[in-house]
């Protein structure tokens, strides 16, 4: 398979922007988060699982509407009734399932990816050899209570109470407001960021991000708040890895259930890590990833 960078056209016109590293006939693709994030934090996976003795081709896409893909216009309410659904983002995946030739591979998935692997392995796990489930829970509601949890626990009862005033008059923007954001962010959610993946400006494709989160990660008010497939679980029969950073905002005590629910799955935790525990602990999560699929691959997974 080709490597580097291709650009996918889809059926609907739209053009993703994808990239494949590593060799071997293993195959990863990976998911990002947000939504609305990039494919960067995935980078590096096809390198770093090399050096644990595993040819993996790893497969990245910026899904529609993100920094390297093309962006629809969403302030037209068609085009954003259209594309900024579950249904469309779901059945992206297979469509660049099917346009990379992939059959009998891994699917990854980080936080808002993480969600779109739970759903893929629901509709389409015909396809998969192995699900991993990073950094995401099965529900919005215990994220809810996690983050609120979180914040009272890091900040002064101040703070706080500042940041909900805030949220009930709708004023994110609000400077002091955010700098409550960025120190949360810095103590849950990207507790070590790379020079590497710094950009002179947002790569955040806002638009879809605001639909579905909100302002930040510590607020739910788009369409993810009713997100629940709790109830679903039970019907993932691939190989599944939850692999959840020990210092981040979704619940641990999820994380337990979830892999107690999917009758083939197994749980592993970073130290120290926080939502992008790839980045925080890379030599503890990428020796997670890689016995996963070692084991998978050899016939000796475990639950």
């Amino acid at each position: 398979m080709k490597q580097g960078t291709t650009i996918l056209t889809l059926d609907n016109g739209y053009h993703l922007w994808t990239n494949t590293q590593g060799t071997g006939a293993i195959h990863l693709l990976c998911l990002h988060g947000g939504p609305g994030g990039t494919h960067e934090y995935y980078e590096n996976f096809a390198r770093e699982l090399a050096a644990r003795g595993m040819n993996v081709q790893v497969h990245m896409y910026d899904q529609l509407g993100s920094f390297y893909s093309d962006q629809p216009d969403y302030s037209d309410p068609v085009t954003a009734g259209k594309y900024l659904t579950y249904d469309y983002f779901l059945n992206e995946v297979e469509e660049v399932r099917q346009k990379l030739g992939l059959e009998n591979f891994y699917l990854i998935g980080q936080s808002w990816g993480g969600a779109l692997v739970q759903m893929y392995a629901l509709k389409y796990g015909r396809h998969l050899k192995g699900a991993i489930i990073s950094s995401m829970t099965d529900n919005i509601n215990e994220y809810v209570a996690s983050i609120n949890a979180i914040r009272e626990q890091a900040l002064p009862a101040d703070a706080v109470a500042f940041m909900k005033e805030c949220e009930a008059r709708n004023d994110y923007d609000n400077e002091r407001y955010q700098g409550y954001v960025d120190i949360l962010n810095q103590g849950y959610v990207d507790r070590k960021q790379p020079p590497a993946i710094s950009h002179l400006i947002s790569t955040m494709a806002t638009p879809v991000y605001n639909v579905f989160q909100g302002d930040n990660e510590f607020v739910v008010t788009g369409k993810l708040k009713d997100w629940d497939v709790r109830d679903q679980l039970k019907n993932i029969t691939v190989p599944t890895l939850i692999t959840f950073g020990e210092h981040e905002t979704m619940p641990l005590a999820a994380a337990r259930r979830m892999a107690r629910t999917i009758p083939h799955a197994r749980l592993e935790t970073t130290p120290g890590g926080g939502h992008h525990h790839m980045i925080d602990n890379a030599p503890v999560y990428f020796d997670h990833l890689a016995s996963f699929i070692k084991d998978v691959d050899s016939g000796n997974f475990k639950d």
